[in-house]
């Protein structure tokens, strides 16, 4: 992942993909408390974009369904968060 830019088009893209597989977005939104409305005001803020990734990285399955739709290595995903505010936390595991 080059920069935030394009850490920031990725989470937009899982943002899509999302929405269109509808069960990831329903769980994202009840588990961050989101509504659509949230979404939608909320989309060109780069926070809230990292907490679709950090999302998306909580569910193995997550990552590999969206990383296989769009041809990303399932690393990148992560790296990309890293790059964006509050990636730089560091992991525990």
């Amino acid at each position: 992942m080059a920069d935030g830019n394009d850490a920031e088009v990725l989470a937009l893209r899982a943002l899509e993909w999302m929405s269109i597989e509808k069960e990831p977005m329903r769980r994202f939104m009840a588990t961050s408390g989101a509504t659509l409305e949230d979404v939608r005001a909320l989309v060109s803020d780069p926070e809230f974009l990292g907490s679709v990734l950090d999302f998306l990285l909580t569910e193995d399955r997550y990552v590999a369904q969206f990383c296989d739709s769009v041809h990303l290595p399932r690393a990148d995903l992560a790296k990309a968060r890293t790059v964006l505010p509050g990636g730089d936390l560091p992991n525990w595991t």
